[in-house]
C-alpha cells in the first residue's frame, strides 16, 4: 500500500498531541472518518512510520493505543521526504488559511508581503499564493489544533520556502516531532535558532 497524504497527517497528529481514546476521537479532531484514520495508521505502520505493539492477533488493528511512534522515521520522512512524495502544487493568488513563512508559526519573524502562501480556504484570513494542502481536511484540522497547523506550517515551508525558510523549519520540526518543544516556545526559538 502506497503512503498517502492523510497517512502522514495522522502520524503527525499522533506524534504531537496527547493520544486519542479512540479511532473516531482521532478521526473528528483530524475531518475524516474512523475507517480513513484506520486505514491511514494501517499504511503508516507498513511505512514503519508508526508501529502496532499489540501481541495477540484480536488486538491488533482495533485499538489505537497500541499504536507508537516511529519518531526518527517519522522526523526523516518529514523532513527529507514528503516534499518529494507530496509535491507542491500551487494555484494562483486566493483567499485562505496562512502556510508555510506566512503562518503563525513564523510571527514575528518574516513580515507580511506579497509572496505570503495559504492553503485556499472559503472562510481564510488572508490573501496570497495558493498552496494545496496535503489532504482537503488540512485547515480545518490546523484551525483546530495549533501543534499540528505548526506542524504542517513548517512542512509546506520545507516544500515552498526559500533557503532561510527551510533552514528554520529544519530547526523546529524535530524538536516539535520528538517532542521536544510546543507551539507557544516556537516563535522566539526561530528568531534565535
Amino acid at each position: 500500500m502506497p503512503l498517502k497524504p492523510q497517512d502522514l497527517i495522522v502520524a503527525l497528529k499522533l506524534a504531537i498531541s496527547s493520544p486519542p481514546a479512540s479511532y473516531a476521537d482521532l478521526a473528528a479532531s483530524l475531518g475524516l472518518n474512523a475507517s480513513e484514520v484506520h486505514t491511514a495508521v494501517q499504511r503508516a505502520i507498513q511505512a514503519q512510520l508508526l508501529q502496532d505493539t499489540a501481541h495477540d492477533a484480536l488486538a491488533k488493528n482495533s485499538r489505537l493505543a497500541n499504536i507508537r511512534i516511529h519518531r526518527q522515521n517519522l522526523l526523516e520522512f518529514t523532513v527529507y521526504g514528503a516534499k518529494y512524495a507530496f509535491a507542491a502544487e500551487t494555484t494562483s493568488t486566493t483567499v485562505g488559511v496562512p502556510t508555510s513563512h506566512s503562518a503563525p508559526v513564523f510571527s514575528g519573524v518574516f513580515a507580511p508581503g506579497s509572496d505570503d502562501w495559504v492553503w485556499p480556504f472559503a472562510t481564510g484570513s488572508c490573501k496570497g499564493v495558493g498552496l494545496l494542502p496535503l489532504h482537503p481536511c488540512v485547515p480545518t484540522a490546523a484551525l483546530a489544533d495549533m501543534q499540528l497547523y505548526a506542524v504542517l506550517a513548517l512542512l509546506d515551508a520545507l516544500r515552498v520556502g526559500r533557503a532561510r525558510e527551510r533552514k528554520l523549519a529544519l530547526g523546529q520540526l524535530p524538536k516539535l516531532i520528538l517532542g521536544q518543544a510546543s507551539v507557544e516556545s516556537q516563535p522566539q526559538a526561530l528568531m534565535h535558532g
